[in-house]
């Protein structure tokens, strides 16, 4: 962490948290005791970010493609949701963390929903940390949404189609509240972004690890800032203009 500059730390960091089920395999146990361990990893990576001043964090949970998994294995999930935010709301108070979902949060099961919407609230007046769970959440379908609802508008009269523009779209997406990334992590081995946030990544750097997701530390964390802070991010200029 020593080595990391201060001056450069992402305000924006993203992650993928794949490997949960694979590395339960190698331990002779099933997937859900690696979406368990990987509770742990959450707290690293929200731990970690604090402390350095990251002021986003979104965690790739739920994708919306999720729901076809075995049934006992999307049961444990949402259980597991409910039980960590139960845990979590006192860490949550204690370092000002501001909860947020993102997704199709009407598919969750309703204990689920109302847990989550509870401590949402609880958390909204916080300002230190945005910390963003993406559940059951699929970027072509946001985009599909954002595409029907400017469409209605168009319809309505009370949009041009002269008027939409990348502004336009981002003011409508599931995270406009929020920037883009500056740095997405995948954890897993895999080198693709599953459907997450396809238009907010598109100058996103991006650091694929091949830990999985229940060995995630916070070492892994700056270890990925380090990278992120040794490349050049041009957004299509050239070295000479920045």
């Amino acid at each position: 962490m020593e080595q990391l500059n201060p001056e450069n730390i992402p305000q924006h960091i993203a992650i993928i948290m794949d490997g949960n089920g694979r590395w339960a395999k190698t331990k002779g146990r099933l997937r859900v005791f690696g979406h368990e361990t990987g509770v742990k990893s959450v707290r690293e990576a929200l731990e970690g970010a604090m402390h350095i001043g990251v002021k986003y964090l979104t965690l790739y949970a739920f994708s919306s493609e999720n729901w076809n998994r075995p049934r006992f294995e999307i049961n444990a999930l949402m259980g597991l949701l409910v039980d960590s935010l139960k845990k979590e709301l006192p860490t949550f108070h204690k370092n000002q963390v501001k909860l947020h979902a993102i997704g199709d949060l009407s598919q969750l099961p309703k204990r689920c929903y109302n847990k989550l919407q509870e401590t949402m609230e609880e958390t909204s007046h916080y300002t230190t940390c945005t910390l963003t769970l993406a559940l059951s959440y699929g970027s072509r379908q946001e985009l599909v949404n954002v595409t029907r609802r400017l469409a209605e508008k168009v319809k309505q009269g009370e949009l041009s189609v002269d008027d939409i523009n990348e502004q336009t779209i981002q003011q409508d997406l599931d995270t406009h509240f929020i920037p883009d990334p500056d740095l997405l992590i995948r954890t897993g081995g895999e080198q693709r972004i599953s459907n997450f946030m396809l238009w907010q990544m598109a100058y996103t750097e991006m650091v694929f690890l091949d830990i999985m997701w229940p060995e995630f530390h916070r070492e892994h964390l700056y270890e990925s800032i380090l990278e992120y802070q040794q490349r050049e991010r041009r957004f299509g200029k050239i070295s000479e203009q920045l």
